[in-house]
């Protein structure tokens, strides 16, 4: 099957371009780390991407300002409606604030606290569902209805793609070309946005996603060419807990991603600590998805130069700590 065959592309180069316009001075052009020790691990030159640093500790502000500022006077004065398990909360709660766009964000009970709190205090009304019995999609539409917000969804529309992507745009532009890109799943906004942003700018880089072992439903979809879904996986990659690639991303990611891989939540966290140790930056374990693919060898990238995107670093330190117990 070929990409048409899902759907039609609905972002292109020129918008993830026109969204890095529309985000200077917003969003953080955030540092591009190296590692001798990585380096060495991994025989490669590699090129860490640190969304972990961009305002409210993920990458999902690019997406959130790029589709706010976008929307009519009428629909900013009303307000939004979006739902997350954190960093998209965050990041719509924070862009509402600096648009003056009132937010309201559907959350899981057991949302991790520091994303839970960090919603409220950038000024969002949070409004908690449990995610064991309520579907959040079907929830979060209704409750826009009777409300009468725009809905701004996590992933699967194609502003939010293309504010994704200029995270890789910056990173090319700082790196040059690369040989691989690595990439944490979800969604796929953040990879459907990257592996644009390469399409225009390094045609030649292969762009691999990531995902959770326990949520693997783009994976299976990337190497069967059939949709599959998986409902609230048990993963601590709380960023990626989707249900499946949108009618948005799906297109794109069959279209621009050379392949997908996994890795299981042991390996996330040996990941994750290693990062903080011996790079002094603190990840989550979404984050930390493209880096664990690298470090566990999941691909061949010797001799490559490699970008990783290190998608976030909200993480309950609380929670962290136990797991070092």
């Amino acid at each position: 099957m070929s990409a048409a065959d899902f759907g039609p592309l609905l972002v292109a180069y020129d918008d993830v371009a026109r969204a890095a316009e529309r985000l200077k001075g917003h969003a953080h052009r955030t540092p591009v780390l190296t590692s001798r020790t990585v380096n060495a691990r991994a025989g490669a030159s590699v090129f860490f991407k640190c969304e972990n640093l961009q305002r409210t500790g993920a990458f999902k502000f690019r997406g959130a300002y790029n589709a706010l500022a976008q929307l009519p006077p009428e629909a900013r004065a009303q307000g939004v409606l979006a739902y997350s398990s954190g960093n998209h909360a965050q990041a719509v709660a924070l862009a509402g604030r600096l648009l003056g766009v009132p937010a309201t964000i559907v959350m899981p009970q057991d949302a991790p606290r520091v994303k839970l709190e960090a919603t409220r205090g950038y000024g969002a009304e949070v409004v908690s569902y449990d995610a064991k019995t309520t579907d959040r999609e079907t929830f979060a539409a209704k409750l826009a209805r009777e409300r009468g917000l725009a809905l701004i969804p996590p992933y699967d529309h194609p502003h939010i793609a293309a504010g994704q992507g200029t995270c890789a745009k910056e990173l090319f532009e700082e790196t040059g070309p690369l040989d691989i890109l690595l990439v944490p799943c979800g969604g796929g906004g953040l990879l459907s946005g990257c592996a644009v942003a390469a399409s225009g700018l390094a045609p030649e880089c292969r762009v691999i996603g990531v995902e959770p072992e326990a949520g693997d439903d783009a994976t299976r979809t990337f190497r069967s060419g059939t949709l599959h879904t998986v409902r609230n996986p048990d993963t601590i990659a709380d960023g990626a807990r989707t249900p499946s690639l949108g009618k948005v991303t799906l297109p794109l990611v069959m279209r621009y991603v050379s392949d997908m891989l996994t890795a299981s939540d042991a390996e996330l966290l040996k990941s994750m600590f290693f990062l903080w140790e011996r790079m002094k930056i603190v990840v989550e374990p979404t984050g930390a998805l493209g880096a664990a693919a690298l470090l566990e060898e999941k691909l061949d990238a010797k001799g490559a130069r490699v970008g990783v995107i290190l998608s976030g670093g909200n993480v309950d330190l609380r929670w962290a700590a136990q797991q070092l117990l």
